[in-house]
């Protein structure tokens, strides 16, 4: 499809494509605001967006909520004096990122450049970040920024609470900056396997824990972890493109095998140390970790099978800790956001599964009803909470929620925002900045919302997408499969049309959604001329305890079912649909259904697309697949019944596999042992290997081509004509 758009007011070339658009804009991310931080006085809402939907480079900006009115703090163009600015795409900045900056990125699937993170003091009147390895500090009230020359390179700095100073990681070690720009080493170590501040790779990936270190409220003490990758087994990712180029080392942690050893320390800036005590070895996974007070900490740590997850309160002094809080589960305890914390009458405030649903625990006893889903915990003030959640027979739509003494109130319904949407929201004292997506608009609305007062909007500069989602969303059948279903626009009634199934399928991953924004790629794919079915079934989140646990054991069955038994259901609603020429496509998880279900059931299905798949769930890491298959060394049949690879002689359908070859999550491994033993069983398949590319696809050549060469891959493989 071509067309013409705007960019803030300036028509683009005729020549654009969805495909071209998609990828130069990293799948239209750029230019919308994000990452909110609201200050305790509500007076400022600080966040990063970039000038326009074409340009990569996060600049760091102050709302002033009272007015609307807001403010540049931060231009990354001018801090680095760059004479590129005006050149577009990945090299926007020219930044000189360390590597400790890249991985921190990829595990965090950022795709953008400039600002990209940023911390502030208690009272979010000063902010620090980090740019090509550099230490910026920023005024919120002045709107001004500067350089701090420090020995560097510089990641994930974060001012003290009281904006006395600044800590950051360098390398392995944990640094502490004055304000005169002189430094000084707080923690560190000579052995090449230990590093300070940082999260590891299990907690960056897995664990939801994306830092290492944490201010205490005074600022007198870091509480920090120490992370000794020595157990952990080493990889090697190469350049195949690059024989000159040594293979990087990459200690990565596979099922069955080390996990890094992880300490907390408190770090005193007086230079005394304490490590906080808990048993290790049978709790080694250290989860969260937060100041509850001037001298205390609440920790969670995890066991390695997962099934029991345990809050600690540490104290600063000693080190000692004392159980507040235990959980046990079965087969597993879900890892949650935000939380835990305290109400200020000390109360601990927890989320856990009860009666089939994650619920909002006040000192244990539920507060939520058991057919609400709390997702995640957005802020615990001194006498409320407040929560995201959905219904826990529709994970499509999701609200905002506060519980106080007075009861649970709806607070999506209370301020006035669309009803059936998606809504996410960052809370402050009185006010809340909501991101609100609904099926009627492609384009999410972020705007500030208080008790009272009318709402205040927070510009998106992002581009209007070329194409225009038309997701018809249904539920299906008697377990309700959330199924999205795209069909051409205009399309006939008597149309006949091949199928393409596109999706996640796995955990911790939705891809039906009341969000037209969520469904672009798909929309475009139909209207080449396919109907395209997105359903999302047991194993994903949303919908309860037993739902999100069906995959126990069994990664693979349960969620092929699902989509065969979506697919067929689709068609008695839809007719335009023809399953004589069914294709599925997917991405990491989807691309593992893709390929198992070419595989095990080419009755249903034609044609794949499996984009850096797992195939063989032993290579893949321990926090992940361990809490689903539990251990290979172990439980052995349960990943032989998983993995892809026995399975290969069955192959008798067009299967393109898809692998970046810098991939160090799901590593290339996957991809050509699976082609390996395709080959060895005399199965034609076709392999597409990505020189250069991790998990994600950022680079914009890349990006567009794939979409391009996936779709002339399933025209050939179904006989459509082009």
């Amino acid at each position: 499809m071509t067309g013409h758009h705007t960019v803030d007011g300036a028509p683009a070339g005729p020549a654009d494509t969805f495909p071209r658009q998609y990828a130069r804009t990293r799948r239209l991310t750029l230019g919308e605001p994000r990452t909110f931080t609201i200050s305790p006085d509500d007076r400022r809402v600080v966040f990063v967006r970039s000038r326009g939907g074409n340009d990569a480079a996060n600049c760091l900006w102050v709302l002033d909520p009272a007015t609307g009115v807001e403010s540049l703090v931060a231009d990354p163009h001018l801090l680095l004096d760059n004479s590129l600015r005006d050149v577009p795409g990945e090299d926007l900045l020219g930044e000189d990122l360390p590597a400790e900056e890249r991985a921190r990125r990829e595990r965090a699937r950022e795709s953008a450049g400039g600002v990209v993170g940023y911390a502030t003091d208690a009272q979010v009147t000063v902010a620090a970040f980090a740019l090509s390895g550099r230490l910026f500090t920023a005024g919120l009230i002045s709107a001004t920024s500067r350089e701090l020359p420090v020995d560097g390179p510089v990641v994930d700095p974060r001012p003290d609470p009281t904006a006395r100073r600044i800590a950051y990681c360098s390398g392995r070690v944990l640094r502490i900056a004055e304000l005169d720009g002189s430094s000084w080493e707080l923690a560190g170590d000579e052995d090449p396997d230990i590093t300070w501040g940082q999260a590891e790779f299990i907690a960056a990936e897995e664990m939801g824990r994306n830092r290492g270190y944490w201010w205490s409220p005074d600022g007198s003490m870091i509480a920090a972890c120490r992370v000794d990758t020595s157990p952990v087994p080493r990889w090697w990712i190469a350049d195949p493109a690059h024989p000159e180029l040594p293979p990087t080392e990459h200690p990565y942690p596979a099922a069955g095998t080390g996990n890094a050893e992880v300490e907390l320390w408190i770090l005193a800036i007086d230079g005394s140390r304490t490590r906080v005590a808990w048993s290790r070895n049978q709790f080694p996974y250290l989860a969260r970790v937060s100041w509850d007070g001037p001298a205390h900490l609440l920790v969670t740590v995890q066991s390695r099978d997962q099934r029991t997850v345990v809050i600690l309160r540490a104290d600063a002094t000693d080190g000692s800790t004392t159980e507040l809080w235990r959980d046990i589960d079965e087969q597993w305890v879900e890892l949650y956001s935000g939380g835990p914390g305290r109400l200020g009458d000390g109360r601990l405030v927890t989320l856990a599964d009860l009666g089939g649903a994650r619920r909002l625990l006040i000192d244990g006893d539920p507060v939520t009803p058991a057919n609400l889903q709390v997702r995640s915990l957005v802020r615990i003030g001194p006498t409320n909470v407040v929560v995201s959640a959905n219904p826990i027979d529709d994970a499509t739509v999701s609200g905002i929620y506060e519980w106080s003494p007075s009861g649970l109130a709806n607070l999506t319904e209370k301020f006035d925002e669309p009803s059936g949407g998606v809504h996410t929201a960052v809370a402050g004292g009185t006010l809340l900045v909501v991101r609100t997506q609904t099926l009627a608009d492609s384009r999410p609305q972020i705007r500030v919302v208080r008790s009272s007062g009318a709402p205040v909007p927070i510009r998106s500069h992002a581009e209007t997408p070329l194409v225009a989602a038309n997701p018809r969303v249904l539920h299906l059948g008697p377990r309700r499969l959330a199924t999205a279903v795209l069909l051409p626009h205009d399309v006939a009634d008597d149309a006949c049309l091949p199928v393409l199934m596109d999706p996640y399928g796995g955990p911790h991953a939705q891809r039906v959604t009341a969000s037209a924004g969520a469904y672009l790629s798909s929309q475009w794919f139909a209207d080449q001329g396919f109907a395209v079915v997105i359903t999302d079934g047991r194993g994903t989140p949303g919908r309860g305890s037993t739902w999100e646990r069906a995959v126990c054991g069994d990664l693979a069955q349960p969620v092929l079912d699902d989509q065969i038994e979506a697919l067929h259901l689709a068609a008695g609603q839809v007719p335009q649909l023809d399953l004589s020429r069914v294709a599925i496509r997917g991405w990491s998880f989807g691309g593992y259904l893709a390929a198992l279900a070419v595989l095990r059931r080419p009755d249903v299905f034609h044609a794949a697309v499996a984009g850096a798949p797992v195939t063989e769930w032993r290579l893949y890491d321990t926090h992940y697949t361990e809490r689903y298959l539990g251990d290979p060394n172990t439980d052995p049949l349960d990943y032989d019944g998983s993995s892809l690879l026995t399975d290969a002689h069955l192959l008798t359908r067009p299967l393109m596999l898809i692998h970046g070859l810098a991939d160090d999550n799901v590593v290339a491994a996957h991809t050509l042992q699976l082609s390996s033993a395709l080959l060895a069983a005399g199965r034609a398949h076709e392999v597409l290997p990505l020189s250069g590319v991790t998990h994600m696809t950022p680079q914009e050549v890349v990006a567009e081509n794939l979409l391009l060469l996936q779709l002339d891959f399933l025209r050939r493989s179904l006989g459509i004509g082009a």
